[in-house]
């Protein structure tokens, strides 16, 4: 099971209804300029797998996920994405049937909250079982990597003593 398309609508800075498609199977990346929304891409799919913690989709409650916080007349924030299910095999537990599979999160200002899985009502606990099945738990991400945790590993490897050094070169350089 992976990912073909995903759909926000009122989620964060995707004020309207944004399709993203043309995922890998097997890797993908998400590149582009600063503020272009690449780290709320990421924050929707851990919205979608059930995110416990909303620190780590940098929202304090479900009202921030919505876009700005409902000021801008939009009153709920949708996202739906589309997993590619043929290979039967990777299928999760009573889904073996459908070769595509359509889960959707959507939030509503005052805090209702409400899953979908193939157009069909379903609770968290319904999800949360669909995605365990195939070995997604969202509240233990190893298939995602966050943009501070790559950060931290790109700055880590560099050596603090060469990031030190290099930091006293430049101050030195700017003070003179």
């Amino acid at each position: 099971m992976h990912i073909k398309s995903i759909i926000l609508e009122g989620f964060k800075s995707y004020a309207q209804r944004t399709e993203v498609n043309g995922f890998d199977p097997l890797f993908n990346a998400i590149t582009g300029l600063n503020g272009s929304g690449k780290s709320n891409i990421l924050d929707s799919i851990c919205f979608l797998l059930g995110i416990s913690n909303l620190s780590q989709v940098r929202a304090s409650n479900l009202q921030d996920l919505v876009y700005k916080n409902g000021q801008a007349g939009i009153t709920k924030a949708s996202v739906s994405i589309t997993f590619d299910n043929s290979d039967k095999k990777q299928s999760p537990l009573g889904f073996e049937v459908h070769d595509e599979i359509t889960v959707t999160r959507q939030v509503v200002i005052g805090g209702r909250n409400k899953y979908l899985i193939n157009g069909v009502n379903a609770n968290n606990t319904r999800v949360q079982d669909l995605f365990c099945s195939v070995g997604l738990n969202v509240n233990n991400p190893h298939f995602l990597i966050m943009q501070l945790s790559f950060e931290r590993i790109t700055v880590k490897s560099m050596g603090a003593s060469q990031w030190d050094q290099n930091k006293n070169i430049f101050t030195t350089h700017l003070q003179s």
